[in-house]
């Protein structure tokens, strides 16, 4: 039998949105517990660096993100990581939010679920296709990896990648140019060890021994394909969002991500979206904690108006 907990708010996430919200809805005096599938921090963990946070003209995505969780603890906030939710019903006056051994009752729940990375298609499994060069580069120092994709992560991750000292990086863009910004394009392709791919995607890679041995590049408007030497591949070919566990209940774009209104409000009353889930233009980690911030007042509100 799964336990029972109750609580004003239930934030399901803990990236910057979710932290952010905790951080409010605590200063507010509401009980609320912050339910994290992997650990907190979010995408942001993997970020090598962050240069557009106001108050720092760089720090570590990590130890940023730590810094908020701080915060977060010093409030008194009930954290669950390593927790997966299995199901939620939202559409009554108490809301339950359910993982494989609780069953978490509230009021209102902020939803700040994010995204996660696109993945590479190819038909043939690789335990050395990677999505985060922070978590997974180290081992590469000396070695030929590809790198998929043209926008500012590509680039960021690649120049973290060639500063640990890979032997050298194959950008591969499937578009006719790149669309990082030009200064992160200039540093990373002004290395004589860095060749690029435009108009090429990667078709297939080559496995042997359970170990990469080359990626299979193929160029759609001239037909030809070449195989690569590469013992490692790094895709960042954007996100998409995690709100499967939402689909049929809350409103969501062609997309998946979360239509709520410029109050966080989604469809169901007192159901708060923040973050990277929400369909907007821009998705960043000030955005985010902005978001959070609106979420956790208006649910705040929320609450004081049922009562």
């Amino acid at each position: 039998m799964k336990t029972a907990k109750h609580f004003d708010i239930v934030i399901v996430g803990g990236g910057m949105a979710g932290m952010t919200a905790a951080i409010y809805a605590a200063r507010a005096d509401r009980s609320c517990v912050l339910l994290e599938t992997a650990i907190t921090g979010g995408l942001a963990n993997s970020t090598y660096l962050v240069e557009n946070f106001p108050s720092y003209t760089g720090v570590h995505g990590m130890e940023l993100m730590q810094k908020v969780r701080e915060q977060v603890d010093h409030l008194g906030v009930t954290v669950e990581e390593i927790c997966e939710v299995v199901r939620c019903a939202l559409t009554a006056k108490r809301k339950t939010v359910e993982t494989e051994d609780t069953v978490y009752d509230a009021g209102a729940v902020i939803i700040a679920t994010g995204r996660k990375p696109v993945p590479l298609d190819v038909p043939t499994e690789c335990a050395q296709v990677h999505y985060c060069s922070v978590c997974d580069g180290a081992p590469y120092k000396g070695k030929d990896i590809v790198v998929v994709g043209g926008g500012n992560s590509a680039f960021d991750e690649g120049l973290y990648l060639h500063r640990l000292g890979v032997r050298r990086i194959t950008l591969v863009e499937k578009e006719d140019r790149f669309f990082a910004a030009q200064k992160a394009q200039d540093a990373l392709l002004g290395n004589a060890n860095v060749t690029c791919r435009l108009n090429t995607f990667v078709e297939d890679l080559v496995v042997g021994d359970d170990k990469l041995k080359a990626a299979v590049l193929k160029n759609p408007l001239t037909g030809t394909t070449e195989a690569i030497d590469a013992e490692g591949v790094f895709v960042f070919l954007g996100q998409e969002p995690n709100s499967s566990l939402f689909r049929g209940m809350l409103n969501l774009d062609h997309a998946g991500y979360v239509l709520a209104d410029e109050h966080m409000q989604t469809n169901i009353a007192g159901v708060f979206s923040a973050g990277d889930i929400n369909a907007k233009r821009f998705h960043q980690l000030t955005t985010a904690a902005a978001d959070g911030t609106t979420a956790a007042l208006m649910a705040d509100r929320y609450l004081w108006e049922q009562k």
